[in-house]
């Protein structure tokens, strides 16, 4: 498995206590048909801006929709309301249908296997795909991105957190787990020679199967804390036990977590005017403290951009 994937079976796993709550989280938001005068999300009513709208490609006009790609779960970017069912959300869906409302189409979200969302595009079954894909260099060379999120890893605690853990070197001399083969075992093998150096003993590392067999070990206390994606974390934090199990720690250093990335909304390269009306419109959702509203009902406010970028990556 390679890391973008294990990466996201990581986050689908960590995330599983939390599926039971959906119903209790959800705001109950439907995806807006085509032309609507407004619609809301996240509690905040969108209205059609007429000069964006304008912007779109004719054939987007024409279809009234924006076909998207998505890799259902990855919680909290994508999930389904009930399992067993079609109905999404997310995330990136209610993002998708703040974006639609703002330039008055539909942003239709289709599942689609994550290692198939590109070829889709390139072969022109979707326009576009709101997947948390990691925008890089490789990746830009057959799409473009505009840029919505910079994400990385994240540290889970106990409620109160108790060790009082504030970053990555209160690690040091701990017990902390964390799944086997990601990038955060990564991490934590690269901060070794750190907390060795600063006298602090070096991180006693929990290996584990699954984000959802660390958090167990988090519950009991076996562990002080948990590394995983910050989203995934923020996302368990909040509605794992109805948000009384467990806590995010947020490093200021690290606002969007560790070795944080660009994640992007990927658009075929055959529609640019797609491309800058989305940016335009996730810009103006971005001013407005819609995008924040969004992020913060899924736990995730801190690693919401303050600018809607283009191909950010640089690597």
């Amino acid at each position: 498995m390679n890391t973008r994937l294990a990466q996201r079976v990581s986050a689908a796993a960590a995330a599983a206590l939390a599926l039971t709550t959906l119903s209790a989280c959800g705001d109950g938001d439907d995806a807006a048909p085509a032309g609507a005068s407004k619609v809301s999300v996240a509690g905040v009513e969108i209205k059609k801006d007429q000069a964006l709208h304008d912007l779109l490609p004719d054939q987007i006009k024409k279809a009234g929709k924006v076909r998207v790609a998505t890799d259902v779960p990855y919680p909290p970017f994508e999930m389904f309301v009930k399992e067993g069912e079609s109905e999404l959300t997310g995330l990136d869906h209610d993002l998708g249908q703040a974006l639609g409302a703002k330039l008055g189409v539909n942003f239709a979200f289709t599942p689609q296997k994550f290692d198939g969302i590109v070829p889709a595009i390139q072969a022109g079954k979707f326009d576009a795909a709101m997947s948390a894909i990691t925008d890089n260099k490789e990746r830009q060379q057959v799409v473009d991105f505009v840029d919505y999120s910079h994400s990385g890893s994240g540290i889970l605690v106990a409620d109160g957190n108790p060790s009082k853990i504030a970053d990555l070197d209160g690690l040091c001399g701990q017990k902390v787990a964390v799944q086997a083969a990601t990038n955060q075992l990564d991490l934590l093998k690269s901060r070794q020679q750190a907390c060795s150096a600063a006298g602090k003993g070096e991180i006693d590392i929990q290996t584990f199967p699954k984000d959802s067999d660390a958090q167990l070990a988090l519950r009991s206390g076996k562990v002080v804390a948990q590394v995983l994606t910050k989203p995934a974390a923020g996302w368990v934090a909040k509605t794992a036990d109805n948000g009384k199990a467990f806590d995010l720690v947020e490093d200021a250093a690290a606002p969007g977590g560790y070795n944080a990335s660009p994640n992007g909304i990927a658009i075929s390269k055959q529609l640019p005017e797609l491309t800058d009306a989305i940016q335009k419109a996730l810009q103006a959702l971005i001013d407005d403290g819609t995008v924040s509203k969004i992020y913060g009902k899924y736990g995730v406010a801190s690693i919401a951009v303050q600018k809607a970028t283009r191909n950010a990556a640089v690597d």
